[in-house]
């Protein structure tokens, strides 16, 4: 697929993701008709433009491809734990294995600092070799945050097939996108004027 028409083809955000940002991650990996398929997180370079758009890595952060692939594993385990929770089932042991791990990546304390002419202050370290597990433990408390929360009772799948992204249901809706609405509407008219009649 090319660049043009997979930039077209990027749905918008889905409800809920404004609000958690996990949710933005989980839905980098999308699945569109006719087999197509988008990747968010799909190159280095990709990688380092979503984390500095969302203000997780700075411009310069030379992500390399063996961070953005622990990066990619990181959203399958939480897409993993996302659809246990949807569907009512239990965790697989490696997604919270994945996710705790994660999340005692960076230190959540801000250490400790002197500065000679202004004495203690405390701050966050975060050399460049920290920005990923930073990101990471970011990512892992936000989705944690999320399946403990109040609103982890209105995340839902998208209903539209082949859409794999999730969402917060907000009252009957259960699409991610007008597209994906109208594609599942489109879909359930053509079903019924095919259908035989039951005469």
């Amino acid at each position: 697929m090319s660049e043009t028409l997979a930039a077209e083809s990027v749905p918008p955000p889905a409800p809920g993701a404004g609000d958690y940002l996990a949710l933005d991650f989980v839905n980098s990996a999308i699945a569109l008709p006719g087999g197509h398929f988008i990747d968010l997180l799909g190159t280095p370079e990709a990688v380092n433009r979503w984390l500095t758009e969302r203000g997780l890595a700075p411009a310069d952060a030379g992500v390399q491809e063996m961070c953005a692939t622990q990066l990619r594993s990181l959203r399958e385990h939480l897409r993993a734990l996302f659809a246990a929770r949807v569907a009512g089932l239990p965790a697989l042991p490696a997604a919270l294995s994945a996710v705790n791990d994660a999340l005692s990546r960076a230190p959540t304390a801000a250490l400790l600092y002197w500065d000679e002419k202004n004495g203690p202050y405390r701050a966050a370290p975060c050399p460049t070799n920290e920005i990923l597990d930073r990101a990471l433990a970011t990512l892992a408390a936000n989705s944690a945050d999320l399946l403990t929360g109040p609103d982890a009772e209105r995340l839902t799948g998208c209903g539209s097939t082949p859409c794999n992204r999730y969402l917060l249901r907000h009252g009957r809706r259960h699409w991610c996108s007008t597209r994906c609405g109208d594609r599942a509407r489109a879909a359930r008219a053509y079903a019924r004027r095919t259908q035989p009649n039951a005469d």
